[in-house]
């Protein structure tokens, strides 16, 4: 989420970034700070994405204050308060079910069913962008994680059909391993190595990408690899970097 805010901030863009920590070195204040610094115009939002009528609230504001969204990140996912690495279902709360489906597939829906009139305000090649994963074709962690990304690249697939006369895209992205703050504290147990891991701009980058491409129409509802957008547009990380192959593609 930082990443992708700061790339378009880049561009100078205007963005409203959300999340629960107000202040700190993780929070909405410290990214607010570097969208700025980097020529953006940011807002930070407080909003907990497993209530509605916050969600609701977030864009009442951006309604109010901008007018229109030219595009959407969907990018919320709720890790549970005891991480899942491994086992089976029966064997993790159903409480996991509600934090990986419930926020992590949900509350996307929800952002995109308020966001959907002020995307129209924008005028044709609006963007719904869902930062998805490879669990969504392949298993990764626990089964309500593979469920909540496949349904959120299924939810992206039958939106585009729907919005297709409005001339809206959407996009499901899969980054590869990407070198979070989270992801580096817990490579070992997630069993991701992160020596090829994509940094979190290289992940924003190809979003920008993909929401300035001549062709973003004819991918629209599509499923759009990180790697392979860093390799067709040569888009590169902070430190000059192309994205690294993911091991898994089939």
């Amino acid at each position: 989420g930082r990443g992708t805010a700061i790339a378009l901030a880049e561009e100078g863009a205007t963005v409203y970034v959300t999340g629960r920590t107000e202040t700190g070195p993780l929070s909405i204040e410290s990214c607010v700070k570097s969208i700025n610094e980097v020529g953006g115009e940011g807002h930070g939002v407080v909003v907990d994405h497993s209530i509605d009528a916050e969600i609701e609230n977030l864009f009442k504001r951006i309604g109010q204050e901008q007018g229109k969204i030219d595009i959407l990140v969907n990018n919320v996912f709720k890790i549970p308060d005891e991480p899942v690495w491994a086992g089976g279902f029966w064997e993790h709360p159903i409480q996991v079910w509600d934090d990986q489906v419930g926020v992590g597939l949900r509350a996307h829906y929800v952002a995109s069913w308020h966001a959907a009139p002020l995307i129209f305000n924008s005028g044709s090649g609006g963007l719904i962008m869902n930062i998805s994963s490879p669990g969504g074709i392949s298993y990764h962690f626990s089964s309500s994680y593979g469920t909540g990304k496949a349904g959120l690249d299924r939810l992206t697939a039958d939106m585009a059909v729907e919005l297709k006369e409005k001339e809206v895209n959407t996009i499901s992205l899969y980054p590869g391993a990407v070198s979070t703050e989270f992801v580096l504290e817990n490579a070992a147990k997630m069993g991701n190595p992160v020596e090829n891991a994509q940094t979190p701009l290289l992940v924003g980058r190809s979003v920008v990408a993909l929401a300035v491409a001549e062709d973003l129409s004819e991918r629209s509802g599509s499923i759009q690899w990180v790697e392979d957008i860093s390799k067709e547009f040569d888009i590169r990380d902070e430190h000059g970097n192309l994205a690294a192959p993911y091991p898994i593609r089939d």
